[in-house]
């Protein structure tokens, strides 16, 4: 694990945790420094049960890649807010399915910047790339990501764990992405809530913002999540916990965690 240098001499702020890191963490990585861990630990000593929404989400990400490409034939994918790579990744998933699928990741942190053009290499047949571009100016992320992928045949958008981090008017920005791509394109979104845990989630949050961690954290409630898909077609079973998306069927029903989930094809 990085232990990482303090104050002055660390242009990164490594010693303030930042969530990508703290996810990165959550999820076994080794991409994160004592800031980032301890917070980590500060978050379950409160919320225990973060950590099985951290397993959660990313097992979410590759139920929906894997429904997309083997059930929907979809072959290009805009990944905003990619995160530190970790286990089975958009493009992992996808290329093992359809090695000629092309995705664009898009994230605006330094360090993930360093850790994504050094671990994000794609299949001979396809194509992987990384954009350095901020998701509060959606039409910067299109002008890139243009230049990569064809906004002629459909596209996945995939939102996952990133629009907790808008401050603003987070549904003007997935408007904007929505309105670019066409008809036969898909919206993948998934949102942390307080619906499942209540106040040990909002108490979380509020500690995160408070202790100076980056970016800040926004709860939305499961109807202002499914807001995101308004005018296209949802996939069942619907906006629900992410664990209980389409899980590996023959199994016990999962419990819920706090996190939302959904994915809509445009029509």
């Amino acid at each position: 694990m990085n232990e990482g240098p303090t104050g002055a001499d660390d242009p990164l702020r490594t010693h303030l945790p930042h969530s990508a890191r703290v996810w990165n963490h959550l999820l076994g990585g080794k991409d994160n420094y004592p800031a980032d861990r301890a917070a980590a630990e500060k978050v379950l000593a409160g919320n225990p049960r973060m950590l099985d929404q951290a397993r959660a989400d990313r097992a979410f990400l590759g139920r929906a890649v894997t429904h997309l490409v083997a059930d929907q034939g979809v072959r290009q994918f805009l990944d905003i807010g990619t995160g530190l790579p970790s286990a089975d990744n958009t493009h992992e998933v996808a290329q093992r399915l359809a090695p000629e699928c092309r995705i664009v990741y898009v994230d605006h942190d330094p360090l993930v910047l360093v850790h994504a053009r050094a671990l994000l290499t794609s299949s001979a047949e396809g194509r992987c790339d990384y954009l350095d571009a901020d998701l509060h100016d959606p039409g910067d992320v299109l002008r890139q990501a243009a230049a990569l992928l064809d906004f002629s045949a459909p596209i996945a958008v995939m939102l996952v764990g990133v629009l907790h981090h808008i401050e603003g008017d987070s549904h003007a920005v997935v408007e904007r992405l929505k309105d670019a791509v066409p008809a036969g394109s898909w919206l993948a979104v998934n949102h942390p809530t307080s619906a499942i845990y209540g106040e040990t989630a909002e108490r979380s949050a509020r500690e995160w913002n408070e202790s100076g961690g980056r970016p800040p954290v926004v709860l939305r409630s499961p109807r202002e999540i499914a807001r995101y898909f308004d005018g296209w077609e949802l996939a069942e079973p619907g906006v629900v916990s992410c664990s209980r998306w389409r899980p590996a069927p023959g199994l016990a029903e999962p419990a819920e965690v706090d996190a939302f989930a959904g994915l809509a094809r445009k029509p």
